[in-house]
């Protein structure tokens, strides 16, 4: 049947398609049983028994052993945190590893070769933590015009408090609800995580990371100082607000050219789609023998995707380095 497309896959690669469909099968069967599984415990009164398998579920033994890597715990972490995401670590990665699998089991058999199943596996297996990355980079840019005014209202309210405490300042200036959205829930997330038993540095840094950018760098570092050591902040803030209302007309060309940025990520999946719908459209046989009977049409046509995935992340890096 394979071999009716086509592809020319050998008996090995047969058998590797044909264990990555079944682990996947085994892994989406998995997931519904346990979702069945949990919906009819949630029905009963057994709230020990619920939390018992709360705690032994996959994506929580996922995260328990996620969490002996630091730098890579830490970072993901903070990503959903800054998102304020409803999806945890564990459903994370166990998206990231299905769909893995998945890449594998299709790029084995589309291209039936160990490059196009390493190739599809790498995109495929990246693809949440990219969608992630994405929209935090776009929440980032609609919140950085919105930055000063925050501070400025914060400032404002810190000298009124007596620049006695930085936590009493943040809760009036939320309190009062002249902060405009989507900043306002960044700073509503620094204020909550300052009013629980998070660290002071833990909080902070996920402040930085939803907001991405230098200014939130140093507006950060001044808190910091102010809240571990009980000092006054007004000075600073005030050097701080007179520094972004300077370089504001910069920021606007620099949130110009992070655009340009997005639209070039995109641009390259749009001529490939326009190349290969004229190729098609002109000549539909002639098409399909040369990009998909071909081995080394399929092969020309797994290249251009992998150069352009590798573009899409050279556009998130700099993005990130724009920020």
């Amino acid at each position: 049947m394979l071999t009716s497309f086509g592809l020319g896959l050998s008996e090995g690669v047969l058998q590797i398609v044909k264990l990555g469909f079944l682990l996947v099968l085994f892994l989406l069967l998995y997931g519904a049983l346990r979702l069945l599984l949990l919906a009819s415990l949630c029905r009963s009164a057994a709230r020990q028994r619920l939390a018992y398998v709360h705690e032994t579920a996959i994506s929580s033994r996922i995260t328990r052993y996620m969490s002996r890597f630091r730098p890579l715990y830490g970072h993901l972490t903070d990503l959903l945190e800054s998102l304020r995401s409803s999806m945890s670590l564990g459903m994370l990665l166990y998206m990231m590893v299905l769909l893995t699998i998945g890449g594998a089991t299709a790029g084995a058999f589309l291209f039936g070769s160990i490059k196009g199943a390493a190739v599809l596996a790498s995109i495929s297996g990246t693809m949440p933590y990219l969608v992630l990355r994405m929209k935090l980079i776009g929440l980032q840019m609609k919140a950085r015009l919105d930055f000063l005014p925050a501070v400025e209202l914060f400032y404002q309210y810190y000298l009124v408090s007596g620049q006695r405490s930085i936590r009493t300042a943040l809760h009036v200036t939320l309190e009062e609800d002249r902060m405009l959205y989507p900043m306002r829930s960044v700073f509503e997330q620094l204020h909550r995580n300052l009013a629980t038993n998070r660290t002071a540095d833990d909080s902070l840094r996920v402040f930085t990371v939803a907001l991405g950018h230098l200014w939130a760098v140093y507006f950060a570092n001044i808190l910091r100082i102010g809240l571990s050591e009980g000092i006054e902040i007004g000075d600073p803030l005030r050097e701080l607000i007179q520094d972004m209302r300077r370089a504001q007309r910069a920021d606007q060309a620099e949130r110009n050219r992070l655009l340009e940025i997005r639209i070039a990520n995109f641009s390259s999946v749009f001529f490939l789609v326009i190349f290969l719908g004229v190729n098609f459209k002109l000549n539909f046989e002639n098409a399909w023998r040369y990009y998909i009977d071909d081995p080394a049409g399929r092969n020309m046509v797994l290249d251009g995707g992998l150069f352009i995935f590798a573009s899409f992340l050279m556009g998130i890096y700099l993005s990130m380095r724009r920020m």
